[in-house]
């Protein structure tokens, strides 16, 4: 499946910002998706993840509270929500997707993912 993920951009700290993830095929409704973020010079992390079919959700520690993942199987997209923007949310965002409905924080589990977008968030 071929993601296109989309919605970063220049925002001020304690602002929001809505990441989308779109889908090629509507078989991605019953795939798990997650999003990764990627800062300079670290390495790629966790940040949520959405199961296929119930849409169970799990988020780092570091996002609880602040940002929300849900989809909309009927657009093939999945979203991030992020509220309460940090400096230290800097990073290019990343979706992926499994062939299996079953989330995953570990990044070699997922199997398709878009070509990124970059989230600056100012100080």
């Amino acid at each position: 499946v071929q993601l296109q993920a989309s919605g970063g951009g220049l925002v001020q700290a304690g602002g929001s910002l809505r990441l989308s993830c779109a889908a090629s095929e509507r078989i991605f409704s019953l795939s798990a998706v997650g999003w990764f973020r990627q800062a300079p010079g670290k390495e790629r992390e966790f940040v949520a993840a959405i199961s296929g079919g119930r849409f169970s959700t799990w988020y780092a520690n570091f996002v609880k509270g602040r940002f929300t993942i849900s989809r909309d199987n009927a657009k093939n997209t999945v979203y991030l929500e992020m509220n309460s923007l940090k400096a230290e949310d800097t990073a290019v965002y990343y979706c992926a997707a499994r062939d299996v409905g079953t989330w995953s924080p570990l990044k070699q589990d997922y199997g398709s993912w878009g070509q990124g977008t970059l989230v600056t968030v100012s100080s």
